[in-house]
C-alpha cells in the first residue's frame, strides 16, 4: 500500500482538478477500510475523527443559485431515504449555523474552480463537511461520494432506526478522466417502462457516468414517437408474441395475426425522462438507426425500402440485415430528415446516434436506384454509397447544431468529416478514428457488452453468448497505448452495452448490469495508474451491500468459486487452484457426492489432482452461502496435466486452458464460451503430448463441438497417431465425422480410436478443418473453427 498523500494547498487541489485526466497521481486512502467509495477517488487523505449527522443537520447552499438548491435538494431527499430525517436546506453562510450541536453540509462555490466542471473536493471535519465546485454536476458528484461514506444504510428504502450516521473524517479532490462515461440500454429487443429508464438513470448516477445511450429503434421495436409519421409507433412498435420461443428461432409473424407485444414513449414520456436525467446530470444520447436495422419502420412505411416490402415487425433474430432504407429514393431522406427533426428538437443534448452498423448492401447491388444514385454521385462501391449516406444524414444534423456519432462500420467508404465513432469492433477502429482526428468512444465487446454471460453459462440466466467477468471489464483500458499523447484526446471514454435479445424484464436488466456497471465506471473515472483490482474487489464488498440495501438485483457470480488447473513445477504434477472475485473469500470444499457446508473444509491452497474427482466449492460469509456451489469433475488419464504442443495455434480469445488446456481433465459444456474450449479459426487442431515415457495405450479420445449458428464445425476427421520418439509416428485410426454439417444446435461429439495392446511415448491428434463455411450457411466463405476439449490418452 502507498502512504497516506499529504493535505494539498488550495492552490494546488485547483491544479489538481483541472489537469487530474494528465497527471499521476499517488493511489489515494481509498484503500483504507473507512474509505471504500466507487469509482476511486483521485485523490484523498483520512483524517482524524467524524462527522456525525443527526434531525439537526442543516444543509447550507449559496444564495440565489437554484441549480445548486436542486442538488441540495436531492442530498436532503437521499439523506430521508435512510435516516427518516427531513434536513433544512438553507441559503446562509456557515457561520450562522456552526456549531457542535448543529453540524452542516456546506456548499460552497468556487467560481474560478477550473477544469473538468464534474470535479470536486470533499472536506469533511467534526462539526462540518464542505463541498467545494465550480458548479452543480461537481456538487452532485461530491454527493455521490458523501453518501458512499455513509453507512451502506443510508442506500435501505425504508428508513433504518437505531444506525449511527458517521462520515469518516476526509479530504478528498477528485475529477473523472473521462468526459464520456456511459451505458447502452437496448429498448427497442425488448420493451421497459418509463419508471425503470429512470431508475437506470440513478443507476448511472450512483456510479458517477454521465451518458444514457438509448437505444430507441431497430429492427424488432420502434420506440419513440414521431408525429408527422404515426404509423411509426401503431406498426412499428408492436410485433407479434413469441415470448416464450428462443430469439433466434422465433418463427415470423403469420397472415392475419395481430402484433400485441410491444410499446413505445410518447414525446412527453421523453421530456419526463430527460427532465429527470438532467437533474441528475445524465446526457442521454438518442439512437436511430439507419440505414440497416430499420425494419420496424419499415413495416410501416414499405416505401423507404428497395423492394416495397410488404413487412412485418421481427419477431426475434433477423440475420443478415438486408432489408434497409433505399438511399437512391429522395423521398427515404425526407423521412429521415423529418424523424431527425422531431428527435433533435427532443433530446439537447449535442450527439445523435445513427447506428450505421451491419448493414447487408445485397438489396443496393440490385437495386435501380441505388445504382442509379452512385453512378449520379461517383460512388465506385456500395461501401462508398454507405459512406455517402451517412456524409448526407451528417450534414443535415450539424446544421441543427448536432454531432452525429455511429457504430465503426461508419468508417467504412469513408467517415464522414465531424463525425464521432463508438468503436464496438475491437479498438482498432476507434483507433484509427483517432488518429485521423475524430472523437471516440471505446466499447469493445471484448470488455463492454453485458449481455455476455458473467459466470459460467450453466448457473446464469440464458444470455446472448459470450463471456464476460467483473475482473474483464475491470481490466479494460479505453486509450490505446499506441495512439500516441496527441491523439489520445480523442478518446472521449467508454461505454457498456446492455443488448436486450435475451433480456426481456428490468429484474433480469438490472443482473446483467450489476456489477459490472461498477467496474466500467471506475474504468471512466480512475486514471490508470491508481486503478488496482485487488483494491477494487476490497471496495466492492461495500458495494455489493449497498446494492443488497438498495433492492437491486445483482448478479452474485463474482461469488462463485472457480477451479483453476494448474502444474505444480515443484513436483510437475497437476494442481487445482480456486478462487473468487471477491476480496478474502471463505471457500469450503467437498471431494465426496455432498455440497459443502460452512464447517466444511476451508480452501487454503492448492489440491494434488491424481485421480478423478469431483469438487464441490462454495464461498460463504457468516455461515451463509454467497453464489452458487462450483461443481468441477476432473477426469484423471495418462495424458493428465501433460502440456500440448501444437503445429498450429489457437485463437486467444478461445484459449480454453492454454498449454494444458487439451489435457486438464475438463470437459466443455454445450457453449462455446465457458472457458473450456480451445478455438482453431480456419486451421486443423494438431496436438502432440509426451506422455514422458513409455506407456500402455488402449484408447485415444478427443472431443469436439459443433454448433453452425457460431460458425463451429465438427472436425472432417480425426487421425490419431503415436510413437516412440516424437519423430516417426504410426497411426492407430483415423475417425470419420458423421454428423451433418447443416445440424442446427450446440452438439458434443467424442472421436474415439481404440488401440489394443499399444505402447508409446507420444501421442499426436490432427483434426481435419472444413475450412470454410458450406454453402447454404450464412457465413459462406468465412473461415470455420474446430473446437477441441480434451484429448483422452486410457
Amino acid at each position: 500500500m502507498k502512504k497516506m498523500s499529504r493535505i494539498l494547498t488550495l492552490a494546488a487541489l485547483i491544479i489538481l482538478i483541472s489537469s487530474c485526466a494528465r497527471v499521476r497521481l499517488t493511489p489515494p486512502a481509498g484503500k483504507l477500510p473507512e474509505i471504500n467509495v466507487i469509482p476511486l477517488p483521485q485523490k484523498a487523505e483520512r483524517r482524524p475523527g467524524s462527522f456525525l449527522v443527526s434531525p439537526n443537520t442543516v444543509i447550507l447552499i449559496p444564495a440565489g443559485d437554484d441549480e445548486i438548491k436542486q442538488v441540495a435538494e436531492y442530498l436532503a431527499g437521499r439523506l430521508k431515504q435512510g435516516t427518516g430525517w427531513d434536513l433544512k436546506v438553507m441559503e446562509t453562510s456557515p457561520s450562522q449555523a456552526a456549531g457542535p450541536s448543529n453540524p452542516i453540509f456546506y456548499f460552497n462555490k468556487i467560481e474560478d474552480f477550473g477544469r473538468p466542471s464534474e470535479g470536486y473536493r470533499l472536506t469533511v471535519e467534526p462539526a462540518k463537511t464542505t463541498l467545494e465546485a465550480g458548479g452543480p454536476p461537481g456538487f452532485f458528484y461530491a454527493v455521490q461520494t458523501v453518501l458512499q461514506l455513509l453507512p451502506v444504510e443510508i442506500f435501505s428504502s425504508p428508513a433504518v432506526p437505531g444506525v449511527r450516521w458517521s462520515i469518516p473524517a476526509v479530504r478528498i479532490a477528485d475529477a473523472p478522466r473521462y468526459p464520456w462515461r456511459g451505458m447502452l440500454l437496448d429498448v427497442s429487443r425488448h420493451f421497459f417502462p418509463k419508471e425503470f429508464i429512470k431508475r437506470y438513470v440513478d443507476f448511472l448516477a450512483m456510479h458517477k457516468m454521465n451518458t444514457f445511450h438509448w437505444h430507441l429503434t431497430d429492427d424488432q421495436g420502434w420506440r419513440i414517437e414521431v408525429k408527422k409519421y404515426p404509423r411509426l409507433v401503431e406498426v412499428g412498435a408492436w410485433r407479434a408474441d413469441r415470448e416464450a420461443d428462443v430469439w433466434t428461432n422465433r418463427k415470423p409473424q403469420r397472415e392475419g395475426e395481430k402484433a400485441t407485444y410491444g410499446g413505445f414513449y410518447t414525446q412527453e414520456d421523453i421530456k419526463e425522462v430527460l427532465a429527470y436525467a438532467a437533474s441528475r446530470f445524465v446526457t442521454i444520447v438518442p439512437e436511430i438507426e439507419m440505414p440497416g436495422h430499420c425494419l420496424s419502420a419499415l413495416a410501416a412505411y414499405p416505401q423507404y425500402s428497395c423492394t416495397g416490402g410488404p413487412f412485418t415487425v421481427p419477431t426475434g433474430s433477423v440475420w443478415p440485415i438486408t432489408h434497409v432504407y433505399c438511399p437512391g429514393n429522395e423521398e427515404t431522406f425526407a423521412f429521415i430528415e423529418d424523424v431527425l427533426s422531431e428527435v433533435a428538437a427532443l433530446f439537447p443534448g449535442e450527439y445523435i446516434h445513427i447506428g450505421g452498423d451491419e448493414v447487408d448492401k445485397a438489396n443496393w447491388k440490385i437495386c435501380p436506384k441505388c445504382q442509379a444514385r452512385m453512378k449520379a454521385e461517383g460512388l465506385k462501391t456500395e461501401e462508398e454509397l454507405q459512406s455517402w449516406f451517412i456524409r448526407r444524414v451528417e450534414k443535415f444534423l450539424n446544421a441543427r447544431g448536432k454531432k452525429l456519432i455511429g457504430w465503426d462500420e461508419i468508417l467504412e467508404g469513408g467517415l464522414a468529416p465531424n463525425a464521432a465513432v463508438m468503436s464496438w469492433r475491437g479498438t482498432e477502429g476507434g483507433t484509427a478514428a483517432a488518429r485521423e482526428g475524430h472523437d471516440v468512444v471505446m466499447t469493445p465487446t471484448s470488455h463492454c457488452y453485458f449481455d455476455y454471460y458473467q459466470g459460467q453459462p450453466a448457473d446464469e440466466p440464458a444470455a446472448i453468448g459470450g463471456y464476460l467477468t467483473l475482473s474483464k471489464v475491470y481490466s479494460f483500458e479505453p486509450t490505446p497505448a499506441e495512439i500516441g499523447a496527441e491523439k489520445a484526446r480523442h478518446i472521449l471514454g467508454a461505454q457498456a452495452n446492455l443488448w436486450t435479445e435475451y433480456i426481456a424484464t428490468p429484474s433480469h436488466a438490472e443482473y446483467m448490469t450489476f456489477p459490472r456497471i461498477a467496474a466500467i465506471a471506475e474504468v471512466g473515472w480512475t486514471v490508470k495508474n491508481a486503478r488496482s483490482w485487488e483494491d477494487f474487489a476490497k471496495r466492492m464488498t461495500a458495494q455489493y451491500e449497498r446494492y443488497r440495501r438498495a433492492g437491486i438485483n445483482f448478479a452474485k457470480s463474482a461469488f462463485n468459486v472457480g477451479l483453476d488447473p494448474l502444474i505444480d513445477p515443484a513436483t510437475k504434477s497437476m494442481v487445482v487452484r480456486m478462487q473468487t472475485e471477491t476480496h478474502a473469500p471463505d471457500i469450503r470444499y467437498t471431494l465426496e457426492e455432498s455440497d459443502p457446508r460452512p464447517d466444511s473444509g476451508r480452501y487454503t491452497g492448492p489440491l494434488r489432482i491424481s485421480r478423478t474427482t469431483t469438487i464441490r466449492a462454495g464461498t460463504f460469509e457468516g455461515g451463509r452461502l454467497q453464489g452458487k456451489i462450483t461443481e468441477t469433475r476432473f477426469a484423471a488419464h495418462k495424458a493428465m496435466g501433460r502440456p500440448v504442443k501444437l503445429a498450429l495455434p489457437y485463437k486467444e480469445r478461445y484459449k480454453g486452458g492454454g498449454e494444458i488446456g487439451l489435457t486438464d481433465g475438463l470437459r466443455g459444456t454445450t457453449s462455446h464460451t465457458d472457458g473450456r474450449w480451445q478455438g482453431f479459426e480456419g486451421d486443423d487442431l494438431v496436438a502432440e503430448i509426451d506422455l514422458g515415457g513409455p506407456q500402455a495405450i488402449s484408447r485415444i479420445t478427443a472431443g469436439f463441438l459443433q454448433n453452425i449458428d457460431s460458425w463451429i464445425f465438427f472436425p472432417v476427421s480425426v487421425d490419431f497417431a503415436v510413437s516412440d520418439d516424437g519423430r516417426d509416428y504410426r497411426t492407430v485410426a483415423t475417425i470419420a465425422n458423421d454428423v451433418s454439417l447443416q445440424t442446427a444446435g450446440a452438439i458434443l461429439k467424442e472421436f474415439v480410436a481404440n488401440a489394443p495392446r499399444v505402447n508409446a511415448r507420444y501421442v499426436r491428434v490432427l483434426a481435419k478443418n472444413i475450412g470454410l463455411c458450406p454453402d447454404g450457411h450464412p457465413g459462406k466463405g468465412g473461415k470455420a473453427w474446430i473446437f477441441a476439449d480434451e484429448i483422452i490418452v486410457d
